[in-house]
Formats: C-alpha cells, sequence, structure tokens
C-alpha cells in the first residue's frame, strides 16, 4: 500500500509543520480534478473495471440521453473511487500515464492531482517522465499538472522543478517558475531553497526570475530568506538588485532592523528604481532609531534630489530645536533645489528670534482673564448664598471681641 504523503523541509527531511490545515478544502479539490463532463456519471463499481481495460464500454445517462464511456473518461474518475478500490485505481492510473497512446496519458496527466491526494506511489515519476515526453500535447498538460501538484506535494515535485527551472525551453522553465512561485507562496522553506542555488548560477536569467519570487518569501522566509535578499542586494546583475530591493517595503514592516541594515547598505546606490525601492523601505522605518537617523542626516546631503527630498523631509521627526536649525544651515550652504532651499530656509529660522510677530506670539503663554467690576455695580451682582452666611460668620466674630458699646456705634 503506497504511503500517505508527508510535506518534509528540502534541507533536514524533517516533516514540514507550517500550522496550515492540512486537509484539502473542498474548493481546491474542485480545481485539482478534470473539466466536468459526463466521466461524473460513472458508478463506482464500474470506473477501475473500466479505466483498466476489463471492460470496453459503459453505458450512461445524462441529460436524458444515453452517452458511452470508454477508458478515458474512467481515468478521470479514478480518484471517486471506494477506498476498498484506490490500490487498482492507482495501478491502473501508473499504466494510463505509460500508456501508447497520447490521448490516454493526457487522461492520466489530468487525473493526477486529484488522486494524489490519497495516494502517490510512482506518480510523481509518472509526470517526470510525461514533461520529457515526445508529444507536444502531453507535455503542455504535463506543465499544467505540475503547477496543480507543486503548492501541495513540495518534497515530491522537487528534483522535477529543479530541473524543469533549467530546461533550455522557454515554456517549460516559464511554468517551472510558475509552479516554484505558488509553492513559495504556500511553503517558504521550498523557496528559499531553490533560490539559494539559483542566486549562485552564473546564468542571468536564473537569477534575475529567481530574484522575483523573493517578494513571495520576505514576510515567511525567516533568517534564510533574509539572507538571500542581501545575497541578491550585491549582485552584478542590475536587475536582480532592483527585483530585491523591492522587497524591503515589506521587511521593513516585518522585521525593521533587518530592514535598516539592507537600506543602509543599498542607500548609495545610483540606479533610480532601487533608490525608490530605498526611500519608500527608509520612510517606514523607525524614526527614533540613532541608526536610522544617521541615513536620514546622510542622505540629506545625497547627490540624487529624490533622496534629498525624502530625507528633508523626515527631518523634522528626527531633529527638534536648535539641532534642527544647524542642521538645516549646514545643508543649506549646498543644496541647489530651489524647493529643496525653501524647505531648509524655512526650517532654519527661530520662530521666536527671527519670525514675524504673530509667530513670536505663538510661543507666549496666554494671559489669564482679568475681570474688573465698578463699585457702583458691585451691590448688583447676584449674592452666593454661601459666601455671604461665611460673612456673617466673619462679622460674628468680630464682634465678640467688642463691647456691647463698640458694637451699638
Amino acid at each position: 500500500m503506497a504511503r500517505k504523503y508527508i510535506a518534509r523541509d528540502p534541507r533536514t527531511g524533517k516533516q514540514i509543520r507550517s500550522g496550515r490545515q492540512s486537509k484539502a478544502t473542498k474548493d481546491s479539490i474542485r480545481a485539482l480534478t478534470p473539466d466536468p463532463g459526463p466521466w461524473e456519471r460513472l458508478l463506482l463499481v464500474d470506473i477501475v473495471p473500466l479505466a483498466s481495460g476489463r471492460i470496453a464500454k459503459v453505458e450512461v445517462r445524462a441529460n436524458e440521453s444515453k452517452w458511452m464511456l470508454g477508458r478515458i473518461d474512467a481515468i478521470k474518475a479514478l480518484h471517486k473511487v471506494l477506498e476498498s478500490d484506490a490500490e487498482q485505481a492507482h495501478s491502473a492510473l501508473i499504466e494510463a500515464l505509460d500508456d501508447d497512446y497520447p490521448d490516454v496519458r493526457i487522461a492520466g496527466l489530468k487525473s493526477l492531482p486529484s488522486f494524489a491526494l490519497r495516494r502517490q506511489g510512482t506518480l510523481f515519476q509518472c509526470l517526470s517522465d510525461r514533461l520529457l515526453d515526445g508529444e507536444e500535447a502531453v507535455r503542455e498538460e504535463a506543465r499544467a499538472c505540475l503547477k496543480k501538484v507543486a503548492p501541495l506535494f513540495p518534497s515530491g515535485c522537487e528534483e522535477i522543478i529543479r530541473r524543469e527551472l533549467r530546461d533550455d525551453r522557454k515554456e517549460h522553465r516559464d511554468n517551472a517558475f510558475a509552479s516554484l512561485q505558488l509553492a513559495s507562496r504556500q511553503w517558504p522553506e521550498v523557496g528559499c531553497l531553490h533560490l539559494d542555488e539559483l542566486i549562485r548560477e552564473e546564468e542571468d536569467d536564473l537569477r534575475i526570475r529567481g530574484s522575483k519570487i523573493l517578494r513571495t518569501i520576505t514576510a515567511k522566509g525567516g533568517a534564510e530568506a533574509w539572507d538571500l535578499i542581501s545575497w541578491s542586494l550585491q549582485d552584478e546583475e542590475v536587475r536582480v538588485r532592483r527585483n530585491a530591493a523591492r522587497t524591503l517595503t515589506t521587511l521593513a514592516t516585518v522585521e525593521p532592523r533587518i530592514a535598516t541594515v539592507l537600506v543602509e547598505a543599498s542607500i548609495e546606490e545610483r540606479d533610480k528604481s532601487i533608490r525608490d525601492s530605498v526611500i519608500r523601505a527608509l520612510k517606514k522605518l523607525n524614526m527614533q532609531s540613532p541608526k536610522v537617523a544617521r541615513m536620514i542626516i546622510r542622505g540629506a546631503g545625497d547627490k540624487d534630489v529624490e533622496m534629498r527630498k525624502a530625507c528633508i523631509g523626515q527631518l523634522v521627526i528626527i531633529l527638534t530645536g536648535q539641532e534642527l536649525r544647524e542642521a538645516a544651515v549646514e545643508l543649506l550652504r549646498a543644496e541647489s533645489d530651489p524647493d529643496l532651499r525653501k524647505r531648509l530656509t524655512a526650517l532654519s529660522v527661530d520662530p521666536d528670534l527671527e519670525g514675524t510677530e504673530e509667530e513670536k506670539n505663538k510661543s507666549l503663554a496666554p494671559l489669564d482673564k482679568v475681570v474688573v467690576l465698578l463699585p457702583e455695580l458691585e451691590e448688583d451682582l447676584p449674592r452666593n448664598p454661601e459666601s455671604d452666611a461665611n460673612d456673617l460668620r466673619e462679622d460674628d466674630k468680630r464682634d465678640s471681641g467688642r463691647s456691647p458699646s463698640e458694637v451699638s456705634r
């Protein structure tokens, strides 16, 4: 009996525990099955005999019509068989994938993704062989099959993808990178494994295409993904560096410390696309970090005007008071852009000393409101009963210390 498929880490061989749901959902299973057709009307007891060739035809009714279904229809329905017939169905599918007729092999490839959820055995070896098939129609179906199974069975497809990535035929290479992209979304470890190999290749096309997948593994790839981004940022091919730089904004969100290091290493890049990515990432970093503050101050004097604009705009966040004014004065000496000179001039002025009258008054504390009452109006003011009682008690205290004749006077 074929063992249940277990996804394993490509490097250690240990089972991958990603925390994701292990059972395929109904929608994902439906996406793996062949297109709807009359084959869905087959009775379970007829599928294996018909797929293996023991019987030639089976009659079914569909839409008030009679259909005569044959081996190809039964092969598409193999994933539906009862568990007691699963081993026989597996053997029938293997035979179909190695059949002499291309249409039968194509039917087997259509059935492979959904049946692989139940049994694998040598199915992936058969898929590998069909990708090398002499018939283009069979190879085309095999490429479509690889895209379906790669995200579900990363270990089973590892060697297939490795070979297809380096295939000289454009359609095979394109499909392999698309399959790797899909697998990397589900299993970042798989993406890291292949990218670790691809960025060491001498062929530029492999490194360029591989670097496009870096964004897929940035958030969940961990330290290994960060190393791959760092190495790619140092690649001699500018398109590789551009693709790596596009990960910095995401990295600034998920791992700002690493992003700070990589942004600092790339801040001197002359390529406009890379610098734009660096600027976007720089704006997302923690401005309270001393390292980030130093980068902004250094970037405010950069040769590139866009970099200067971005960094000068952040000065008010990292500097205040006299430090901000001194930095603005220093930058103003070398600045030639009119808009930036205007901004720096505004930052270099101390409003308490050199500002307008209104600006100077902003820093002054407001005076307390004072109400001056005329003596003739005091009697008309409403009296507070509590204060009147207090006044009477004060009068009694004073009277108690005087003689009756003094009081009467």
